[in-house]
């Protein structure tokens, strides 16, 4: 075979790593990369100390703005969030 296991993961629960990698780690991917992701979450847990891995994220976040995924996210900034930005290097918007 082409694969060592198959391991399944609940739609939910897809959204929930891909909200947590964009909220966490700043990487923006859809729902079948965090499902992907938690498979490898998965995966790590039970592999050897020491062991290596590689995880292929295979989409991004942007298709995905008017789903389920981005629910309840505000679509503008908060005065917070734009504090933030400003005091960034590189700051560039207006």
């Amino acid at each position: 075979g082409f694969h060592d296991a198959l391991i399944p993961v609940p739609g939910p629960e897809g959204i929930a790593w891909s909200r947590r990698l964009a909220a966490e780690e700043g990487i923006f991917v859809g729902i079948s990369a965090g499902a992907t992701f938690a498979a490898a979450m998965r995966a790590a847990a039970e592999a050897a100390p020491g062991s290596v891995m590689l995880v292929m994220l295979p989409d991004t976040g942007e298709r995905y703005l008017s789903t389920p995924l981005f629910e309840g996210i505000a679509e503008d900034m908060s005065e917070e969030e734009r504090e933030i930005m400003r005091s960034t290097p590189g700051y560039q918007l207006g």
